[in-house]
């Protein structure tokens, strides 16, 4: 399947790059819908490797690059099932989530990641896979699921351990505050900024410099220097389970739920 266009992404193949779109009003968040058309492109992404030497991951919407996980979609569910069978789903949900990142981690292509606005939780997880990660001025990062009671559970810790180190993990994870684009790029996490609305283009030309090198060779440094670190993203699963049947999951869950702002997932 070279070209897709589902509910809440599509893809086609750009002058030699795959440009994965998120548009799932009303900011990218991640739900079983979201999830298996990921699955999908999972699954299409041997084959269009093949017609390929760079992946673009992007959205389309003004709002931002993706508010990450559908924490609404993760209330409803421990609201309409039995505690264990709830837990059960999220177990099972997350394996299918890591499974569809460690896909992508593991590209043997260029991979990047054009992001704006807001880059949070599970998006924020998702452009961690990629190698590249370039984001225009109005970018911002964050992982806030600790006012809920969680961590981040789409491998987000593991990653940014791998590319940063410890002690930004500590200051994002532990304060809940937000990146700007500036503290990104000085941190090693942003290697370009963009102008505002202009991340996709640089993304697209710094696509395109990949074509002058040898897949082959480009696929074995990054093998090289990107490992993914298996066994501490199944911890992370664990951990994540472990604290979501705990009853101040619940009641954060639902202060996000019944918050009626506009975007009740900014800090």
């Amino acid at each position: 399947m070279k070209d897709f266009k589902g509910q809440t992404l599509s893809w086609q193949i750009v002058n030699g790059a795959i440009e994965l779109a998120l548009h799932r009003d009303p900011c990218n968040e991640i739900g079983s819908l979201t999830l298996e058309e990921l699955e999908k492109f999972s699954a299409a992404l041997p084959l269009l490797a093949n017609d390929a030497h760079a992946l673009i991951v992007h959205s389309t919407l003004k709002a931002g690059f993706s508010a990450g996980a559908d924490l609404r979609e993760l209330f409803r569910r421990g609201q309409e099932m039995k505690k264990d069978a709830a837990l059960r789903g999220v177990r099972e949900f997350l394996e299918r989530i890591h499974s569809v990142m460690n896909v992508l981690d593991a590209a043997p292509l260029t991979t990047i990641a054009a992001v704006h606005g807001v880059t949070f939780g599970g998006g924020f997880e998702l452009a961690l896979v990629c190698d590249i990660m370039i984001a225009d001025r109005m970018a911002r990062f964050c992982f806030p699921e600790l006012r809920l009671g969680l961590i981040p559970g789409f491998g987000g810790i593991p990653r940014l351990k791998r590319d940063l180190g410890n002690a930004v993990v500590r200051d994002l994870l532990l304060t809940g505050r937000s990146f700007n684009v500036m503290k990104a790029q000085q941190i090693g996490l942003v290697s370009q900024i963009a102008a505002e609305g202009e991340a996709l283009r640089v993304a697209r030309a710094t696509a395109s410099q990949a074509l002058k090198f040898d897949r082959r060779t480009a696929a074995a440094a990054k093998a090289f220097i990107k490992p993914i670190p298996y066994a501490e993203l199944k911890q992370e699963i664990d951990i994540f389970c472990d604290l979501y049947s705990r009853p101040a999951v619940e009641e954060g869950l639902r202060k996000f739920v019944e918050n009626e702002g506009v975007q009740p997932y900014l800090p």
